[in-house]
């Protein structure tokens, strides 16, 4: 079993920076694809960006080249640095991950992945 805990949300204001993580722990599957996905207020579950045990990464248009998902292999840690928050960034994000490779051309699609963290709240005012 592997279980995922998501920390580091909060508050800020729009144009900010926020870095959230997820820990791993358990029975890890290799290789396996890991992702970032969001549920803003009012809406369905929607991936953000994607990562594989290769490090090939993928990313949701309205995030490219704001939002840096990277992972570290010894802490086993899930990173996602966001800069540049928009009031629409709002939402739960969750960490997931699943066993096996799929490379993503956009973002993952978030009723592939097996196993959930809690999630953590952000936040960005206007």
């Amino acid at each position: 079993q592997v279980q995922l805990a998501e920390s580091g949300g909060g508050s800020v204001p729009a144009w900010g920076s926020l870095s959230i993580s997820c820990v791993v722990s358990g029975d890890t599957p290799r290789p396996y694809t890991m992702a970032w996905c969001r549920q803003p207020p009012g809406k369905e579950r929607e991936g953000v960006a994607s990562i594989v045990s290769g490090g090939r990464v993928s990313y949701a248009d309205s995030v490219k080249g704001r939002f840096t998902i990277a992972k570290d292999n010894a802490e086993n840690t899930l990173y996602l640095e966001m800069n540049k928050l928009r009031p629409e960034d709002t939402a739960i994000y969750y960490c997931a991950m699943r066993p096996a490779i799929i490379w993503y051309s956009g973002p993952p699609q978030e009723d592939e992945f097996s196993y959930w963290g809690q999630g953590t709240q952000v936040t960005v005012s206007p």
